[in-house]
Order: structure tokens, then sequence, then C-alpha cells
């Protein structure tokens, strides 16, 4: 009987284990991520920049307001933003709202290959934002 009680729990335990989401965190530089990661993360990154210097924030640029800041961006397999957290404030409201519309405007992203979705439900990118005085994004 105890026996059959411990299997039951260990097979719950299993179960909810099974439908929590499988997060993945990409933080570090993309020669020491898996090759599909690292091509993902990079085509993110180009995106972000083309997206963001079209729309620098002409409220920093008129008043010379410029620093960096760390920014969650979590993305569904689909490509669609699920998240977007400010992790470090840049002290510039201006800035930080302005790395949230980027992102916005950005998305969707590309889906994720076949072998991101075998492991992977949901993608979480750090990445610090540099808005520097040159009107460039990252």
């Amino acid at each position: 009987m105890e026996i059959a009680s411990i299997q039951a729990q260990l097979s719950s335990q299993q179960q909810t284990q099974a439908r929590k989401p499988r997060v993945r965190r990409l933080t570090s530089a993309p020669s020491t991520m898996a090759h599909d990661d690292a091509i993902y993360l990079d085509n993110w990154r180009r995106r972000i920049e083309s997206v963001g210097n079209m729309n620098y924030p002409e409220e920093a640029r008129r008043n010379d307001i410029n620093g960096s800041l760390r920014l969650l961006v979590a993305i569904l397999p689909d490509g669609s933003v699920t998240n977007i957290e400010v992790l470090q404030s840049s002290g510039h409201a201006v800035l930080d709202n302005a790395a949230i519309r980027i992102v916005q405007m950005a998305s969707p992203f590309q889906p994720f290959t076949n072998e991101m979705r075998r492991n992977t439900d949901r993608l979480e990118i750090i990445r610090t934002w540099k808005f520097e005085k040159r009107a460039s994004v990252y």
C-alpha cells in the first residue's frame, strides 16, 4: 500500500513537472552557446539594432541623454514577445521606455528553429542596451 502511494505521488510530481514551461535564458556571448542559439541571438540583436537606430528617442538626442540598461525579453516559439522587463534601469525613463518600445516595434521575431523547439517553450534574452551620443542602440 505504501509503495502504491509513493508511486502515485511520484507520478503526480512528474505530471506537474511536465506541464511547466521549459525556459532557456541567453545572456552570454554567442561563442559560448549552441549553434542555433548563437544564430538566433545574432539575428535578434541585428533586428533590435536596426529598429533601434531608426527610432532613437528624440528627447534623448535633443537633451544629450545617454546611458545603459539591462533588459529581459521573453520570446515564445512563434517569435512573439510574452514579457519585457527592465532589470537594471539606465536612470532615465526616456531610455528605459525607448528600449521597451524598440522591442515592441521589432517584434515578432523569427520563430524558433526545430532544434530550439525541442527543449525550449520560452526563450529569455538578457542584454545590456547602450544608448550613446552617436545615436546608436545596443
